[in-house]
């Protein structure tokens, strides 16, 4: 059981997807909210705080990319594509938009539970003092704890998994991770994506940290992966 009752935004316009979801997920201790449509979400998310949004695409208004954006331009807020969209492309543009996964239907009930938890988990991990993680740079500090990143002394916004992507990386200076061993490190559990995931991730990751400082930087080694290379080691 979950000890916070902690609280998903479901958005989605088909009635038994949102029934057969707040019921397992209730099950599991979480509070839940709808909506079913992506203006009913948008309203409900600018005056209720919600921990974590599963979001459809196919809306009858605006669909959930426009949502995602919207939600985007304010909060880095959890969010969880729950579609039939199962082209590559779309999943691509899910995480170009900052989506933390992607989830298609018809889905495994015991896969949704498992993604939420995993995403719940990490975000909950800053309630202990002991477990601080937090990484300082020339020009760049990230706090996995608080979830915060700030560059040249700025707060810049993060989703939960771009912020874990980065933060893996510069916790481990140097070293070069395949586009696979950053899928498992980072989504892990059987994590079905395309290693094409993580090039989107670090093309965001880097229009935020891009040009922070020269003594440092985030590296592609082509045919292999990522890296981040430096001249000092993360304090």
């Amino acid at each position: 059981m979950v000890k916070t009752l902690k609280k998903i935004l479901i958005v989605d316009d088909d009635k038994n997807i949102c029934d057969m979801l707040s019921i397992a997920l209730k099950k599991e201790g979480y509070g839940i909210m709808l909506a079913n449509t992506g203006n009913e979400a948008l309203a409900i998310l600018s005056d209720r705080a919600p921990d974590l949004v599963l979001l459809d695409v196919m809306l009858p208004d605006i669909d959930g990319w426009q949502v995602c954006r919207e939600i985007r331009k304010k909060s880095d807020l959890p969010i969880i594509f729950v579609t039939a969209k199962s082209e590559i492309f779309n999943k691509l543009l899910g995480f170009e938009l900052g989506a933390d996964d992607y989830i298609v239907k018809p889905f495994d009930m015991r896969e949704v539970l498992a993604r939420v938890k995993a995403l719940m988990k990490r975000i909950n991990a800053s309630g202990h003092a002991d477990d601080s993680k937090a990484l300082d740079y020339d020009g760049l500090h990230i706090d996995l704890s608080k979830y915060e990143l700030i560059v040249k002394g700025k707060p810049v916004s993060a989703p939960p998994k771009e912020l874990e992507l980065l933060y893996y990386l510069a916790s481990n200076p140097n070293m070069v991770f395949t586009r696979n061993q950053l899928l498992d490190e980072i989504w892990g559990f059987e994590y079905y994506g395309d290693s094409r995931t993580i090039d989107v991730h670090i093309k965001r990751v880097r229009s935020k940290i891009n040009k922070a400082s020269g003594k440092w930087h985030l590296k592609t080694v082509w045919g292999i992966g990522y890296k981040f290379e430096s001249e000092q080691n993360g304090h």
